[in-house]
C-alpha cells in the first residue's frame, strides 16, 4: 500500500468538517502526526468526544459553527488560506434520519452544496474530499456494490447521501472543482459515542454485564471499516487527487471486503471479550437495507490502497479503547 507523505502534508492548511465525529477525530490525529496545519469545524461542544478528551483539540484551530453557514465557510477558507478540504460533517444515524428527515436533509445535502459553493468561491482550495456512504447506493439486486452501481437511496438517510454524492459530482463536472468522493461501509473504532450503533453498544453492554441489543433480526449484512483505515484512505485520496487532476469527480469505495451479519459480528465481539452473554434480538429495525457490502477493487487498482487492519485487529483495538474509556469514568 502507498502511505501518506509527510512532505505533502507538512504545514498544509487543511480544513476538516465534522471534527468531533468518529472519523473526524482519527483523521485530525493522522493529519497532525503528518504535520498538517489543521482547521476544524465544530458545531456542538462534546467534552466526551475523543477530540476534546485526548486534548487533540489543543493542537488544531477550531471554528465554531454550522456547515450550512456559507459566509462562515467562505471566511474560514479565505482567512486560513485553506488548501485541502475534507468534508465529514453529517447526521449519520439512520434512526434519527427516519424520525427527523428534514434536519438530516439540511445537514447532509444542504451542508454539502454550501461547502462546495464556498470552495468554488475560494481560489486557494486545491483538493476536496467529500464523504458519501455505501448507503448512497440504496438497495440493489447485484452485490457487491462497485462505483458504477446507480445511486438510488429510498429512505431518508440513504437519500441524503445519494443527493450529496450527486451534488459533489455536479460541482466537479460543471465547475471543474477538484472533488473526489468516498463511499465507505460502517465505520467503527474508539471514540464512537453513538451507543445505538452495534459495535460501541455491544462493547458497552458487555463491560456493564448486560445483554447486547440487536435491533434487527441479526441477519442484516454489512461492511465494517476500521476508523484508522478510513483516516488513511482520506489522506491518500487527497494526495492522489493533487497529483492526478483527471480523478476529479471520481468516487472510490473503501472496504475490507469482508461482509458479515450483525449477529456474527456481535458473537465475534463477545468471543474477543471472553463473554458468555447472549444477544437480545429485538427484530425492530425498519427502513433499513438488508444486504450492503462493497467492492474496493477500484481503490486497490487506481490508488494502490489496501486496509492496514483486519476486522479482528480493529475490534481488539476498539475494545481496548472502550475499556480504557470506561475505566476512567468517575465511579
Amino acid at each position: 500500500m502507498r502511505f501518506s507523505s509527510a512532505s505533502f502534508w507538512q504545514d498544509r492548511p487543511t480544513f476538516v468538517t465534522g471534527g468531533t465525529g468518529l472519523v473526524g477525530t482519527w483523521l485530525i490525529r493522522r493529519l497532525v502526526d503528518l504535520g498538517a496545519d489543521v482547521v476544524c469545524l465544530v458545531r456542538d461542544w462534546v467534552p466526551q468526544s475523543e477530540l476534546v478528551r485526548s486534548r487533540l483539540i489543543e493542537q488544531v484551530r477550531v471554528v465554531r459553527g454550522d456547515v450550512r453557514d456559507q459566509a462562515l465557510l467562505e471566511r474560514t477558507l479565505g482567512e486560513y488560506e485553506v488548501d485541502t478540504v475534507i468534508h465529514l460533517a453529517a447526521q449519520t444515524i439512520v434512526g434519527i434520519a427516519n424520525r427527523n428527515p428534514i434536519s438530516t436533509f439540511e445537514t447532509n445535502i444542504q451542508g454539502t452544496w454550501v461547502l462546495l459553493e464556498a470552495c468554488r468561491r475560494s481560489p486557494s482550495v486545491k483538493q476536496i474530499v467529500i464523504a458519501s456512504s455505501d448507503k448512497a447506493y440504496g438497495a440493489q439486486e447485484v452485490l457487491p456494490y462497485d462505483e458504477a452501481t446507480s445511486l438510488q437511496g429510498q429512505h431518508p438517510y440513504d437519500v441524503s447521501k445519494s443527493c450529496a454524492d450527486l451534488v459533489a459530482q455536479t460541482y466537479a463536472k460543471t465547475y471543474g472543482l477538484p472533488v473526489c468522493i468516498t463511499r465507505c461501509g460502517n465505520f467503527y473504532g474508539g471514540g464512537d459515542l453513538n451507543w445505538n450503533r452495534i459495535i460501541p453498544g455491544t462493547i458497552r453492554s458487555v463491560l456493564r454485564g448486560q445483554r447486547p441489543v440487536i435491533r434487527s433480526d441479526g441477519s442484516y449484512v454489512r461492511d465494517y471499516f476500521y476508523v484508522e483505515d478510513a483516516a488513511a484512505a482520506y489522506t491518500l485520496l487527497a494526495e492522489t487527487l493533487a497529483a492526478r487532476q483527471e480523478l476529479r469527480g471520481e468516487a472510490f469505495n473503501f472496504s475490507n471486503e469482508l461482509p458479515i451479519t450483525v449477529l456474527d459480528l456481535v458473537r465475534k465481539i463477545l468471543k474477543l471479550m471472553n463473554s458468555d452473554l447472549e444477544p437480545d434480538i429485538r427484530n425492530e429495525a425498519i427502513h433499513e437495507i438488508k444486504y450492503q457490502y462493497l467492492s474496493a477493487r477500484k481503490a486497490r487498482e487506481v490508488l494502490s490502497w489496501k486496509p492496514m487492519f483486519s476486522l479482528d485487529d480493529g475490534l481488539v483495538r476498539t475494545i481496548q479503547w472502550y475499556q480504557s474509556f470506561f475505566a476512567s469514568e468517575p465511579q
